[in-house]
């Protein structure tokens, strides 16, 4: 068995994930990341890494021929173990990584569930999960027989984006048209049409190892990324109780989304919507990675589980041929309160309750994470916190249009 440094490519087009680059040289191995040249200047742990390489432009300016060709000429002198995507976007980059470089791990079709929102309706679908109805925006007939069978209002949603972004809502088959003609026969295709419902949507976050899921936290969305997106507000978040019915729901359905899709190692994040009008749980969109929007430290906080650093272990052990053990679950609750801050640097020292666990330190937000043993004293303070964020830091920041879609 070899267990000796082995050697890692991580891909980020954003600053994330320097948790995971600490724990996974923290195994002993060598660990290169690859990086956006606008991100030259964000504070990386740079102890941690032995070598930085840079992209010119961000995301989909990243050119793939050049990429390939930058990581055929590290393979030169050093034998590549494994590529990691950090972020939704570099999923495709990895997956493109792997299969023409011939590296083990998730390739370009499994890939497309974790990041084509069409692909994960289709996949849902052939395996019984509940899903809204959809349409591809191919065949004029088949949109026309979606917007005559299925009640508005429907949401047209870029199929590769994150979140929330570039969702438009729909009430009507002529605003539907309308929406499609606007898109133009480029961009259409990179689009589906679903059928709107209403309903508290959650989030399901976990690790997993050999195909089967270890660990798994469901939460709940207060506000949901849609309506921040759309209108501005108070991101919040908060675990949902334990065994709950919704929760063992969440977590069976997360299961076969996680099973059906070919997840075999590391994190994931899925949402799901429970349905006002029929209270069942519905599938929305998974992804092969950490929840953003600092939903780690709320994870870490309720569970005690650190999904970065164990998604880094379960790495090393993977490469290394080692066995995976999760570190022991706490069961505690959390919750995370988030906004867009008027101030760079916004004084949260009024925010003073035992409860509060983590600040988040990024600049022009404002943002808390709470932990107690009760579920309700968690939602009070976040209820609190919403209020005072909304009067004395929060501001809305004009949402910037999808240009140039993946």
């Amino acid at each position: 068995m070899e267990n000796s440094a082995k050697n890692f490519i991580c891909i980020s087009n954003y600053f994330k994930g320097n948790d995971f680059l600490i724990n996974l040289k923290k195994q002993g191995n060598r660990v290169y990341l690859i990086t956006s040249e606008k991100l030259r200047d964000k504070p990386w742990a740079v102890d941690f890494i032995d070598e930085i390489f840079f992209m010119p432009g961000q995301d989909v300016d990243w050119n793939l021929e050049d990429l390939l060709s930058g990581v055929a000429g590290l393979m030169r002198q050093k034998k590549i173990d494994s590529i990691i995507a950090l972020d939704d976007f570099d999923v495709e980059k990895a997956t493109y990584l792997r299969e023409n470089l011939r590296i083990d791990g998730m390739g370009q079709t499994t890939g497309r569930y974790f990041r084509d929102k069409l692909a994960m309706r289709i996949k849902a679908k052939d395996a019984g999960i509940p899903i809204p109805a959809f349409s591809s925006l191919f065949n004029d007939e088949e949109i026309n027989h979606f917007a005559d069978t299925v009640s508005p209002p429907w949401v047209l949603k870029p199929r590769s984006e994150a979140s929330a972004s570039g969702i438009m809502k729909v009430y009507s088959k002529e605003e539907l048209w309308h929406k499609i003609d606007e898109l133009g026969t480029t961009n259409r295709i990179k689009y589906l049409v679903e059928q709107f419902k209403p309903g508290a949507v959650y989030h399901c976050d976990g690790l997993n190892w050999k195909g089967k899921t270890l660990f798994s936290i469901t939460s709940q969305y207060l506000a949901t990324p849609m309506e921040i997106s759309q209108g501005g507000g108070i991101f919040r978040s908060a675990t949902i109780p334990y065994n709950s019915k919704d929760d063992k729901e969440i977590k069976k359905v997360n299961e076969q989304v996680l099973k059906a899709f070919g997840m075999m190692h590391g994190a994931n994040h899925t949402e799901f919507i429970k349905c006002n009008d029929d209270g069942k749980i519905y599938f929305l969109e998974t992804a092969s990675r950490v929840g953003g929007a600092h939903l780690a430290e709320m994870v870490e906080a309720a569970s005690g589980i650190n999904l970065w650093k164990e998604w880094a272990i379960i790495e090393d052990c993977l490469i290394k041929e080692k066995e995976y053990k999760l570190p022991t679950i706490h069961k505690d609750f959390a919750g995370i309160v988030l906004t867009l801050s008027k101030y760079e640097h916004p004084d949260l020292s009024s925010f003073n309750d035992p409860e509060v666990c983590f600040r988040v330190p990024l600049e022009y937000h404002a943002g808390l994470i709470v932990k107690s043993d009760s579920h309700s004293r968690i939602r009070e303070l976040l209820d609190d916190y919403a209020e005072r964020l909304v009067k004395d830091f929060a501001t809305v920041a004009q949402q910037v249009a999808v240009k140039k879609l993946h």
